[in-house]
């Protein structure tokens, strides 16, 4: 398996020139945010997918051909598809990410830590036991952290195999956060998956997820300047 290269930009790298990238549903999704912060993540995000297979496919950021199309709904807030290129996007807070891959489906979690999140309230609809138990070993002051990269590691592999939101996360057994990231049982998947956690910074954290048995590569790339071209 070749790396998995993953776009990092900040919520600064936002700038309205970006808006010239968009077709007209990102730019009538995009408007309707009502959050500047929300509009930027958005933003940045699409930019980022458009930019990086404009210079994949040859192609001006605006004529790369996107589909967005949700498989429940119909509505263009699915999964992001692109001829010749797997794609993951998350945003959390003021970082934006964005997982490539030529032929293995990745997916991308990036989660801002909320201290003031309830993690063992959490724990009961989105942890299997032994999850939940592991997690009540952390200090108060670390549980949070802990809970989250849970969260982000499953998250990721439902993104990966794009069962988003109806998978239950209960069922999907993963290594505790203070250990090397491995699905350790998931009834629902049996195919082949490789997990792991990126380093970003002390405020977030991230996991990416791959199908594929070959071990995984990350290339991790800032954005930046891309978005200023």
């Amino acid at each position: 398996m070749s790396a998995v290269e993953v776009w990092w930009a900040r919520l600064d790298d936002s700038r309205p020139a970006l808006a010239d990238d968009l077709d007209a549903v990102e730019r009538e999704r995009l408007n309707a945010y009502a959050r500047d912060e929300d509009k930027a993540r958005f933003l940045l995000g699409v930019a980022i997918v458009r930019r990086v297979l404009g210079v994949h496919l040859l192609l001006p950021p605006a004529a790369v051909q996107l589909d967005r199309t949700c498989p429940d709904c119909g509505r263009p807030h699915g999964k992001v598809h692109a001829d010749g290129m797997q794609v993951s996007v998350s945003h959390s807070g003021d970082l934006i990410g964005v997982a490539f891959h030529p032929s293995t489906p990745v997916g991308l979690d990036v989660e801002l830590v909320d201290p003031k999140l309830d993690p063992d309230a959490l724990a009961t609809i989105t942890l299997a036991d032994s999850e939940a138990a592991h997690l009540t070993r952390y200090a108060e002051t670390d549980r949070a952290r802990a809970f989250t990269q849970y969260w982000t590691r499953k998250e990721a592999l439902v993104k990966a195999t794009g069962d988003g939101i109806r998978a239950d996360f209960r069922k999907i057994v993963v290594t505790p956060p203070d250990q090397p990231a491995a699905v350790l049982d998931w009834p629902a998947h049996t195919g082949p998956v490789q997990l792991a956690d990126l380093a970003v910074d002390a405020k977030h954290v991230a996991s990416l997820a791959a199908l594929t048995s070959a071990a995984l590569t990350v290339h991790s790339i800032d954005a930046a300047p891309l978005l200023t071209r």
